[in-house]
């Protein structure tokens, strides 16, 4: 069997078809937007172009609310601490949770060596945030809430829509980092009710090093590269067009294809998770089981290290993670799993498979004879295991 490729929430595989929207642009359309003559009016329309497509899509109200980012990453910075500059003079106050993606957690961090005071919000066993706890957090020097819409290691969901309405009422920004929902489920801004999005292309299909901020009409934000007029003047540098441009397409593509994706990747989902735990003993779902994400598995098998668990996947074939592509390389256990009251013990053994457009049936009932063999054997020879059931002989 080919290899199988189980690690969407990492990253997705670039759509053919975007891949044919971009080639123009890497090619014979390579003017630079900021050019007036004739090549750089064509790479300026196909951006405008894009930013309109992706606007709609979005549901938002304006194509200029949308900005051009080199990441998700980085419309998280721009958000977060961009919002925070902005609005110093009413207030020092930042809300998040303690589950956040990095790329939020790390620029709250370096705003407290500022003088900004962040207070990182408790999560449930699910991982999620209660609405109340949002609610009285809040005082009168709170400018900013950053809560991710849903979260790339477990896949829970949050109460996005009844928490911006307690934000409305008290006129405290909102933002949402989308990276793992836009193009997963459906998403419409009006609904959301938030300030501020940050959404990442190459999660949907789309191309790596291009990303965007939606930015509500009258949000003030300072500049996060200096230079030149590019993105309101808020993010210098020449645009890349081709991303862009293969951004709106994977985007456009994802959207259009949400109603046969989601029901497929619940389905898929829910049969190896009931599979998994009728198969293999101490085995714990991590993650809300309803109200998560479709394409998301994050388990924790008791007594064995999830590092040696994806090496033998690997070995047989299959690419898995343990949790946030950007903590592979950490020996830590997760922070979200340990947020959520797992031991640092449970939280080493976790596996996090997310599923996209081309896995099937087949490969999952691959993988999970994987999974029951390499289970077993690593559990002969770890100590913790063999001590448990020596427990219960007594």
């Amino acid at each position: 069997m080919a290899r199988i490729y189980l690690d969407h929430a990492a990253t997705t595989p670039v759509d053919p078809r975007v891949v044919k929207a971009m080639i123009p642009y890497l090619t014979g359309n390579f003017g630079n937007p900021s050019s007036i003559y004739q090549e750089g009016r064509a790479a300026k329309k196909a951006v405008e172009e894009s930013r309109e497509k992706v606007a709609e899509i979005l549901g938002a109200a304006d194509a200029r609310e949308i900005i051009f980012t080199g990441s998700g990453s980085e419309a998280n910075n721009l958000a977060i601490a961009e919002v925070a500059w902005a609005y110093r003079k009413r207030g020092n106050h930042i809300i998040t949770s303690a589950i956040e993606h990095h790329a939020v957690l790390e620029t709250c961090k370096a705003l407290e060596k500022h003088g900004f005071t962040v207070t990182y919000l408790p999560v449930d066993e699910y991982g999620l945030v209660a609405p109340e706890a949002v609610r009285e957090a809040i005082t009168d020097r709170t400018i900013l809430v950053s809560l991710m819409y849903a979260n790339n290691e477990v896949g829970t969901i949050q109460p996005i829509v009844e928490i911006s309405k307690t934000l409305q009422e008290k006129r405290v920004l909102f933002h949402t980092d989308a990276v793992q929902t836009v193009g997963s489920i459906p998403l419409h801004l009006k609904e959301l009710g938030v300030d501020l999005l940050s959404l990442s292309a190459h999660k949907f299909y789309g191309p790596k090093g291009t990303g965007a901020l939606y930015v509500k009409k009258g949000t003030r934000l300072h500049r996060l590269i200096h230079g030149g007029a590019q993105e309101r003047r808020l993010r210098a540098g020449t645009e890349n067009v081709a991303g862009i441009v293969g951004m709106a397409k994977a985007l456009e593509l994802a959207v259009a294809g949400l109603e046969e994706t989601v029901p497929r990747l619940v389905e898929l989902r829910d049969y190896f998770i009931s599979q998994l735990v009728s198969r293999i003993d101490h085995v714990k779902l991590n993650g809300h089981p309803t109200r998560r994400l479709p394409g998301n598995i994050n388990v924790s098998f008791e007594f064995v290290e999830g590092e040696s668990i994806l090496l033998n996947l690997d070995r047989k074939g299959v690419a898995a993670s343990s949790g946030s592509a950007c903590t592979s390389g950490s020996l830590d256990p997760s922070h979200v799993l340990l947020a959520m009251g797992l031991s640092h013990e449970t939280a080493h053994g976790s596996l996090r498979l997310t599923l996209g457009k081309e896995n099937t049936k087949e490969q999952l009932d691959y993988v999970l004879g994987i999974l029951e063999e390499t289970i077993t054997r690593l559990r002969e020879i770890s100590p913790l295991y063999l001590g448990q059931t020596a427990e219960r002989r007594i």
